[in-house]
Order: C-alpha cells, then structure tokens, then sequence
C-alpha cells in the first residue's frame, strides 16, 4: 500500500502543482512545431492490454507475472528478426504510438539516452531493483502467497517504467522510453547487424532514386532514425534500433522505401 501511496501522490503533484506554476512553458512548448512529427496508421489497438494489465494487477498482483511474456519475448525474437516486437507486439509501445503521439510535443529525443553507457547503467539499474524487490517476497511461505508477490514485483516495474515513459512522452516524444528501455536494449545488442541476415528478418530497403531531400521517413520515425541514410543499400537499413514499424514506408510520398524480410 505504501507503493501506491506515493504512486498517487506523485500523479497528484505532478499534475496539480508543477503544471500550473509553468504554464507559459507548457504553452510554449504545445505551439513550437518541430521536425518530428505524428503520423496515424492503421494498426491493431493493443494498449488496452496494459491499460488492463495496470487496473486488474493493482487488485490482483499474481497477474503480474504476465510481465514475463514482454520481458522474454523482445529478446527472443530480435535474434531473428530484430526490434520488431517492439514495434508491432509491445502493448505499452502501441500505447505510445496511438494513444500518446498524437499529443505528445514530439521534441528531439535527448541524444544520450542512446548511449551505450547510459543503456546498460538501465539494464543494470532495473534488474537490481528487481533483484531486491524480489528479496523483499514471502519465500517461505511458497504457495500462492508466494507467487502474489512475485507477480507484484513484476506489476510494479511495469507501473513505474510506464510512468517514467508517459512522462517522457509528453516532455520529449513517444518513445524516448523505447531509447533506453531495458528490454529494447538487450534486444538491439542481439539483433543481427550485418549480413548474412537471417530470412525471418525484415528490413526497411530504400531505392537509390531517393533524393533525401523531404526526410519524410525520418519525420515519422517514433524512434527518430534517418532510413533514408540507406538509400541505394541492398542490405537496407540496419540499425538495430528500428522497430520495423513501418511508418516510413507509408509516409513516403514516392513509395520508393519498402519493409520487407529477408526471404522475399
């Protein structure tokens, strides 16, 4: 109770005190438009799940443990097809890009947060506080008792990291979380990063008629790369941060950049 506790005191001074004692800055930054920007597709609403997730754990912590499918999951398919749960699975990334883009001020995402340095303080970081919060559960006990806490351990980093990315949404753009993310970052060291590439691996293939002069797909990027640096590549755009989305296609108004796998 006490997490919670200062869950909700956070929220209320957050929004209630920090807010209106700034609201010429926060107007400012809603009227400066900026390089980045939202683009809508069509696409499956999955944000439900962790809106769902969050509400159902809070009363039933062994729900938690469903947290496991998106801590394993990421890592498991990068070895073959690179950040693309992130992009096309992730729940709380969906929530970003379809729930929080469209207000979100869409500013540079901040340029060391991308260090490897700073990525692996976060991995460190995170699983440490997993490791003590585990400590803190009813291990002699075992039972359901046991896997209660488990599972809250588990909804807890859920609930704050969401936090921490919601904030960040709105103060630089949608997925800055998705940055450093822990999860995305083990899954951008294990994603394959030279040929030969493996034939599940999809790819953004830029055509060497692109002239880079509307950056459109870097616009529209939610991570903020610049595909078109692989204009004319066979081996297509290897940066092991795109979450193989798709979005640049789609923005392209030549429709000179496709996203396909390996095998076609």
């Amino acid at each position: 109770m006490e997490i919670k506790r200062k869950i909700l005191v956070f929220f209320f001074i957050s929004h209630n005190l920090i807010v209106p004692l700034y609201p010429d800055y926060y107007k400012n930054m809603a009227q400066k438009k900026h390089f980045h920007r939202h683009y809508d597709v069509p696409g499956r609403p999955l944000y439900w799940i962790i809106i769902a997730y969050l509400i159902i754990g809070w009363f039933y912590p062994i729900i938690g443990l469903l947290a496991v499918i998106c801590m394993v999951g990421p890592i498991m398919t990068s070895i073959w097809k690179g950040r693309w749960w992130c992009g096309n699975v992730c729940p709380r990334g969906n929530m970003y890009d379809r729930l929080l883009s469209e207000y979100s001020h869409h500013r540079d995402i901040p340029k060391f947060v991308r260090t490897f340095g700073f990525r692996l303080f976060m991995v460190f970081f995170i699983f440490t506080m997993f490791g003590i919060q585990l400590s803190q559960a009813r291990w002699s006990e075992g039972g359901y008792a046991l896997w209660s806490d488990i599972g809250r351990v588990f909804w807890t980093i859920i609930l704050l990291t969401t936090i921490v990315g919601v904030t960040l949404s709105f103060i630089y753009a949608p997925r800055t979380w998705c940055s450093f993310c822990p999860m995305g970052t083990i899954s951008h060291w294990v994603a394959p990063k030279k040929a030969p590439l493996p034939k599940p691996f999809t790819n953004i293939h830029v055509s060497s008629q692109c002239e880079m002069k509307c950056k459109m797909c870097a616009r529209v990027c939610p991570m903020q790369l610049m595909p078109y640096e692989a204009r004319g590549q066979e081996i297509g755009y290897l940066n092991t941060d795109c979450l193989k989305c798709g979005k640049c296609t789609k923005a392209c108004p030549t429709k000179i950049m496709e996203l396909r796998s390996e095998g076609h």
